[in-house]
């Protein structure tokens, strides 16, 4: 039985995540900062609920030791991310966006993400099948947000983009590092979710397919890659 752990994974991605990677048999663990919304969604799911918190080292730490006793780990989705949006829903801009905005924004999509697969490696590495799924974002690719001719170079933010390009980074590094696990960073396209405000053009449905692909990836699949539902993306 494979066992899975997906941060954010009350609402939105997480939760179809949740249910869907429960529809192919495995168990799941569904992280959530809010004990209430996380139980809630664990009990409609019939899944397993963990209080996780991905910017507080205690809560994580009591993470893995519940995740540990139940009988430990062998995917771990990073799935929690915030975006910095207005009162309005537009996208805080390069004009506008100050250093403790991008502190904020990397405090749970970066730092968050290394802090728990940092907090559930042990538990990863006796996995004899591990896997990582780092949910990063098309806005990731430097080169997209270069090229006048892709739909990037429009986003104006700057703390988003940066903090899922260095998720992209840790991507690449945790890969090489533990080569035995295959760990990926995948872009779910532009879902409709809170994080945007629901102005994403696809279903969660559409959306968390490459994520459910890449965490049911074979021992001999990819590693170190950056993929959306089409396949390869550049960096």
């Amino acid at each position: 039985m494979t066992t899975t752990l997906i941060t954010g994974a009350n609402k939105g991605l997480g939760f179809e995540t949740a249910r869907r990677l429960l529809a192919a048999g495995h168990t799941v663990w569904v992280g959530s900062r809010d004990a209430d919304r996380g139980r809630a969604a664990a009990e409609r799911l019939g899944a397993r609920f963990v209080l996780l918190d991905v910017t507080d080292d205690a809560s994580v730490a009591a993470a893995v030791r519940t995740v540990e006793a139940a009988g430990g780990l062998d995917v771990l989705v990073n799935n929690a991310g915030i975006e910095a949006r207005k009162p309005d829903n537009g996208v805080v801009t390069a004009a506008e966006v100050t250093g403790e905005e991008m502190r904020t924004m990397f405090e749970t999509n970066v730092f968050g993400l290394v802090r728990v697969t940092h907090a559930f490696l042990p538990l990863l590495r006796r996995s004899t099948d591990p896997v990582v799924v780092n949910v990063s974002s098309g806005l990731a690719s430097v080169s997209r947000l270069a090229d006048p001719a892709a739909p990037a170079y429009g986003y104006p933010g700057v703390a988003y983009p940066a903090s899922k390009a260095a998720v992209n980074v840790v991507t690449v590094q945790y890969a090489k590092a533990f080569p035995e696990m295959r760990i990926n960073a995948v872009e779910p396209g532009f879902t409709a979710t809170d994080l945007n405000g629901r102005t994403g053009t696809q279903t969660v449905e559409e959306g968390v397919e490459i994520i459910v692909r890449m965490a049911q990836v074979e021992r001999d699949g990819p590693t170190g890659g950056y993929f959306d539902a089409a396949g390869p993306l550049p960096w």
